[in-house]
């Protein structure tokens, strides 16, 4: 904390190392560096992740064993609280750092292991099975017989840019950030460069927005810079949305001080004094740590009044949404912060020239501005040295699914799909075959395996018609029905839509009853409903279609992506669904044939009793039969039964 940091040690990172950013220090200064860098330590230091992955995982209760083991042992030791490293699916994760030695990481810390894996490493004879593998750290001795992270697959694919920081060391230290090199591109940037200066250098990196649309950050903000007003705004769009998508929270709970390093770039960019970090009321833990690392900032003077002597100031606010999907979406957003409705407007005028309170404003996205100090302090051409010749950089991914390993990934752009699938996560569990990857969260698209091989960038997978979104990545396997899918994702992006455009308020309504219509049997339908079944079916193609020409904005724009991709790659199980009332993956309950072996029922009656339409016929202690006339399909049965007899095919 801020308040923690001496006034000495508080110059010196200021003097000595911020403003040093040309050459290597002195030898004085180097040693420093490297006693605040963790790399010598004269005592035990314990890290355990903390994000809230980790939390969910038991981290706390992980910590809490930690704090109790070393006073019952009475041993003197630094703990420290770390965001997430990205390996969500091997939570918590506790490391452990001894004088002289590198760091060690362990997975699957509960609380209850805490105090073997401490007992064991403090006598030098750390448990392999619970090492995930250890940190290469100059001038410490490493372990024996044990991996190194950066040769582990799940980081060594990685190109870990924007990710450098995650889970390795402290979000709620401002020094930590500082001595790894933090604010250096901020005080290179205002001390040297004019605004339009930091525009070219941007656009010259060729760095695209990180959220899904793919615009060139630089041209938008020499847009933004070439606008005449009195006052122009800064919005980072941190209101991450989308089912399955959790990269900005990784971002904000593991780096901080880097988001604020580069919003504050961006706002001197554009020449805007006010700035805004637009996140949801659900991320309690993202909020306490941007509000402390915004706290840290301004006692450390890099907000305010007069930054660094440069006469530019700088205020940045955090603003709590209330969770719509719809503020995803720039000038919805935008509605919102002014304490509107929020509903998107027709473009143009984009954000750009005319936003927030009608004065010029940029929104970008977590990712992307996290991007920049790395950028300006490496120049352009090193970014654009990573990644591909058409789409440079890295791209960070929320891998779930059916993946033997799940979490957080920045990857070079250019890279394949099956290599995230198969090198870095691992493959499926059981080693099953793929079926499918869906890419992008409710407004993504469902990619065959026969697209696999696809590289990952924004032409490559517009091509086969895709494209990356924000970045959720979901693998699917043959227990995936994908007419279920899409009708997830319709229900949930109906219940979405803002309302204001008719194409996306009663197409997505209207789509949804399709899908519904399809994933269950009638009963007792009239030949008139039949066929009005039928001619919606016959229509859904077109009617997704015409949603996606007519909407107002990119949430009914891109409403119906999941369920073009899902027709265009996997029709037969629509066909089979609507011809066959048949669904080969069993999730569709209402088109199951429920049956009763006769062998294994007992005669309970249970089953009897709870059915609902009276489909089930039979004596209490023999076996029972189910009326295939009669039944709905709702699988109360199959639910009740304690004997394992009743199956459905």
């Amino acid at each position: 904390m801020a308040s923690e940091t001496s006034q000495t040690t508080r110059t010196f990172l200021i003097d000595k190392v911020l403003k040093n950013f040309s050459g290597l220090p002195d030898k004085e200064v180097s040693e420093k560096v490297t006693v605040l860098r963790r790399h010598r330590i004269s005592k035990p230091v314990i890290y355990i992740g903390t994000g809230t992955c980790g939390s969910i995982a038991g981290a706390r209760e992980t910590l809490k064993a930690a704090e109790a083991y070393l006073q019952e042992k009475k041993i003197e030791a630094e703990i420290i609280e770390v965001g997430c490293i990205g390996l969500c699916s091997m939570e918590p994760i506790l490391d452990i750092q001894l004088p002289g030695k590198t760091r060690l990481s362990f997975q699957k810390v509960t609380s209850d292991k805490v105090d073997g894996i401490l007992n064991a490493t403090f006598n030098n004879s750390p448990p392999p099975e619970d090492v995930i593998g250890q940190y290469r750290i100059p001038g410490s001795e490493p372990w024996a017989n044990l991996p190194h992270l950066d040769d582990l697959p799940w980081f060594s694919y990685q190109s870990r840019h924007v990710l450098s920081h995650c889970g390795v060391t402290s979000p709620h230290s401002i020094a930590d950030y500082i001595v790894d090199g933090g604010f250096k591109a901020f005080y290179k940037t205002v001390l040297n460069y004019t605004s339009d200066k930091v525009c070219e250098i941007m656009t010259q990196s060729e760095l695209r927005g990180r959220g899904g649309g793919g615009f060139l950050a630089g041209k938008k903000w020499q847009i933004a810079l070439t606008t005449g007003s009195d006052q122009k705004y800064l919005i980072c769009n941190a209101d991450e949305s989308d089912p399955g998508t959790y990269t900005d929270r990784m971002v904000i709970e593991g780096d901080p001080f880097r988001l604020i390093e580069g919003i504050s770039i961006a706002a001197y960019a554009i020449g805007a004094s006010n700035a805004y970090i637009y996140l949801r009321d659900e991320y309690r833990q993202p909020i306490r740590i941007l509000e402390n690392a915004l706290q840290q900032a301004k006692d450390y003077g890099f907000l305010g009044e007069n930054v660094f002597g440069s006469g530019f100031n700088l205020t940045i606010s955090l603003c709590i949404s209330g969770g719509a999907f719809v503020c995803g979406e720039e000038t919805a957003l935008i509605e919102s912060l002014q304490a509107k409705r929020g509903q998107p407007w027709a473009k143009p005028p984009f954000p750009a020239e005319r936003g927030l309170f009608g004065k010029p404003t940029v929104v970008n996205n977590v990712k992307t501005l996290a991007n920049v100090p790395a950028i300006i302090i490496n120049g352009p051409s090193w970014f654009r040295s990573t990644g591909s010749r058409s789409c440079p950089g890295t791209k960070i991914f929320s891998v779930g699914g059916k993946t033997k390993l799940r979490g957080i990934i920045e990857v070079p752009m250019g890279i394949r799909l099956s290599d995230v699938i198969y090198k870095i996560a691992g493959g499926l569990v059981d080693d099953l075959p793929v079926k499918a990857v869906h890419l992008g969260g409710p407004l993504g698209y469902c990619i065959p395996t026969d697209k696999l091989d696809t590289e990952i960038g924004y032409k490559t997978l517009n091509e086969i018609g895709a494209s990356m979104g924000s970045g959720g990545l979901i693998v699917l396997d043959e227990s995936v029905c994908m007419v279920d899918l899409a009708k997830y994702f319709t229900a949930y992006l109906q219940k979405e839509s803002c309302g204001k455009c008719i194409p996306c308020r009663e197409g997505t309504k209207r789509m949804l009853e399709i899908l519904e219509g399809i994933t269950k049997r009638p009963m007792e339908e009239s030949d008139h409903e039949t066929l009005e079944r039928f001619k919606g079916v016959v229509q859904l193609e077109n009617l997704a279609e015409v949603i996606r020409d007519t909407s107002l904005c990119g949430l009914g724009q891109n409403a119906s992506n999941p369920v073009l991709s899902t027709l265009r790659y996997f029709r037969e199980e629509y066909e089979e669904h609507i011809f066959d009332r048949y669904c080969r993956a069993g999730v569709c309950r209402e088109l199951r044939t429920y049956l009763i072996d006769v062998d294994k029922c007992t005669g309970c009656n249970l089953c009897q009793k709870k059915c609902p339409t009276n489909a089930i016929i039979g004596v209490p202690r023999n076996p029972h039969f189910i009326v295939a006339e009669k039944c709905t399909g709702c699988g109360i049965c199959f639910d009740v039964c304690k004997f394992s007899s009743i199956y459905y095919k």
